[in-house]
């Protein structure tokens, strides 16, 4: 299939009926194409929007692949959760299986060239930590700069459901699943923020999760930018499998981080400082994610005004990091998007507060619990354990903090709350993904703060 995409009396079959794979949905049922969307969970496990598509004339096969006819497909659609077991048989018999970014960004570009207008520049962002934030931010930038700017992807809005508007900018967030099947993606500016242990109960091995990573730099040109932090040599051999420009990030890179300061040394003929203080984000995490963001925005002309005055002000986002409340002297902090060990990890020591009752658990991914065990024996006052990795996690900590048990997020916040001392923190940062017990990690953080207000009424 060309650039000129020509989907009347195509069969596509979208696999995985989530956010993404339900996006996609509508896009191909609104260009004529007749589309079968399944998912291997059941009608009532799926959310309501599912019951729109078969109005929209999406056949729905549910429960299973079996009746979706994907050997027998002109295309398939894979959502970012579908593991690539599924895909095997359809996969063999040479059907094309693309991801949710790679159909949204031929649909936007597509669109660009019948209206006349030019293609928008693509930013991708990705990395094991810090990945939401940073897109966030970028997209802040470039639209405070005067841009017409989509922002989202695997941060919770998918370009599938607006490959029909006019945008200069598209910037995403995207995940290593996003990019197994990304076969033209082509970024102007690709971030790889960091690569730590995740997701290694989908991949065969850590270089296997890296090279995943690292694809959003194939079809690099030497006019692109690549961005990675300074002096990481795998994050900067993932970026010469392309052939972008390399712009660093990070203490002593192009865009450097001092104690006092985020230091812009390669845009301008003379350096720009920007003060950490007048930040309104904080902590050492933070600074690589604005320098990060700094360096994605050099090649758009963003002024030092104009960064100076978005940095004032952006708060950053829910569930990452979010101070929820202080009771009793204590002060309860909401990381549910900490899904992996790296995240949890710098959480537990960006707090401020010196000890911290860390909630933990969900489903595992894979990955040694070794580095968040050293960080509680630094500032762990104690751990509470949730979900299907409990146990895992509980045999990690041993003895270096008391383990406590929860069968649920209230019973795990009450026993924070009974654990912590006047000055603790209590922090929600799983270290797992959220799918065991919740819908995601927003669903997650909900059931942490709806505890953590239950806690400051006086209920059980």
């Amino acid at each position: 299939m060309q650039m000129s995409l020509n989907w009347k009396s195509k069969n596509v079959v979208v696999v995985g009926l989530g956010v993404s794979g339900i996006a996609a949905c509508k896009l191909l049922a609104a260009r004529g194409a007749h589309v079968v969307g399944t998912d291997k969970k059941p009608r009532r496990a799926l959310s309501d929007d599912v019951a729109l598509l078969e109005s929209l004339g999406v056949t729905l096969a549910l429960g299973g692949h079996e009746d979706a006819g994907m050997l027998h497909a002109d295309l398939v659609i894979v959502s970012p959760g579908v593991p690539s077991s599924e895909l095997a048989t359809a996969e063999a018999r040479g059907v094309p299986i693309w991801g949710e970014v790679e159909l949204a960004v031929r649909e936007l570009n597509a669109w660009a060239q019948s209206a006349g207008r030019p293609a928008p520049r693509v930013v991708a962002i990705g990395g094991t930590n810090g990945k939401s934030t940073t897109t966030s931010l970028v997209g802040e930038l470039l639209a405070a700069h005067g841009l017409r700017t989509f922002c989202g992807g695997n941060l919770g809005e998918p370009l599938a459901s607006h490959a029909s508007e006019a945008f200069d900018a598209v910037v995403l967030e995207v995940s290593s699943f996003q990019m197994e099947r990304a076969e033209t993606f082509h970024p102007h500016v690709s971030v790889l923020l960091n690569i730590t242990p995740d997701h290694l109960d989908r991949y065969p091995s850590f270089d296997a999760y890296a090279n995943a990573k690292g694809n959003a730099f194939l079809r690099q040109e030497p006019s692109d930018i690549a961005v990675v932090p300074f002096a990481d040599s795998m994050c900067e051999a993932q970026a010469k499998r392309g052939r972008a420009k390399v712009v660093s990030f990070g203490p002593g890179g192009d865009f450097d981080v001092t104690p006092s300061a985020v230091v812009d040394r390669a845009s301008c003929a003379a350096p720009t400082f920007f003060e950490r203080a007048k930040m309104h984000l904080q902590g050492g995490h933070n600074a690589l994610n604005v320098a990060a963001a700094l360096a994605a925005v050099s090649p758009f002309g963003v002024s030092p005004e104009t960064i100076r005055t978005v940095l004032a002000n952006f708060k950053g986002l829910a569930h990452r990091m979010s101070l929820v409340a202080e009771h009793a002297g204590v002060r309860y902090y909401d990381d549910s998007k900490g899904t992996n060990v790296g995240a949890s990890v710098t959480a537990v020591r960006g707090v401020v507060e010196p000890k911290v009752v860390a909630i933990l658990g969900g489903r595992d991914k894979g990955g040694s619990y070794e580095p968040l065990v050293r960080a509680l024996a630094d500032k762990g006052r104690a751990a509470v354990v949730i979900g299907e990795a409990a146990d895992a996690i509980a045999h990690a900590v041993g003895n270096v903090v008391p383990v406590h048990r929860a069968g649920s997020m209230g019973e795990a916040v009450t026993l924070s709350a009974a654990l912590a001392q006047p000055g603790d923190a209590v922090l929600l940062s799983p270290a797992c993904s959220s799918f065991d017990m919740f819908v995601d990690y927003k669903h997650r953080g909900d059931a942490f703060v709806a505890a953590v207000k239950d806690l400051e009424r006086g209920s059980p």
